[in-house]
């Protein structure tokens, strides 16, 4: 056989073509690493559960119990009528401490006046909230929360004269419209006829006048 007709010969051999081959897939080389799974050296993120099941953000959210306490509101509406430094002089010095003279009512005929003292003003406000609770009077009102009459009473230095005016709504000034307010008294008028501008005597000078109403 000549040399020529050798070479034809290994040139027609057919050659077996891998599985890989004719899909058109490679084979990864050796020396590629392995690929790695991104999602799980992630962390988890807010609201998706982790690999224990629970959820992380489950104790930072606040439970049904303490939602209610937080909406819960207080017995009697609150206001402060004034607050003073009261300075007492004593053999080693001088001693600083705050008075608070408070109003509270629930705007539905109830409504008291209460002085508190302390050297701290949160603890003084809580005294006067005390104080006030005891001193609690229930006014005497229609059911469209008018007083009956007039009314003039005088308390120490402050003389007040409160009188109803329908239609006119809540007619005062100073402390005694802080009473009337929280009382739920409307269409009245109040009138000071003192120069007095203590505002705790003010505030229980309408707080007597209230107790003098009566029932026609």
């Amino acid at each position: 056989m000549s040399e020529e007709k050798k070479q034809e010969a290994t040139t027609e051999t057919p050659v077996k073509e891998t599985p890989a081959a004719t899909e058109g897939a490679t084979a990864p080389a050796a020396t590629d690493a392995p690929a790695t799974d991104h999602r799980s050296s992630r962390a988890p993120r807010d609201g998706e559960r982790g690999r224990g099941g629970g959820d992380r953000n489950r104790s930072r959210r606040p439970r049904r119990g303490d939602r209610g306490r937080e909406r819960q509101r207080p017995e009697y509406d609150q206001k402060i009528v004034s607050i003073r430094r009261v300075t007492r002089v004593m053999a080693g010095g001088r001693r600083f401490s705050f008075s608070v003279s408070m109003v509270i009512g629930d705007k539905k005929g109830k409504v008291g006046v209460g002085i508190g003292k302390a050297g701290d003003t949160q603890l003084a406000i809580e005294k006067a909230i005390r104080n006030a609770k005891k001193n609690l009077i229930t006014v005497t009102m229609n059911k469209e929360q008018h007083i009956p009459h007039d009314v003039h009473v005088k308390y120490a230095s402050s003389e007040v004269m409160i009188m109803p005016a329908p239609g006119r709504g809540l007619v005062a000034g100073s402390s005694v419209r802080t009473v009337l307010e929280l009382a739920g008294v409307k269409d009245v008028t109040a009138k000071i006829f003192s120069r007095s501008k203590n505002k705790l005597n003010n505030a229980r000078a309408a707080v007597e006048a209230l107790k003098q109403l009566k029932t026609n």
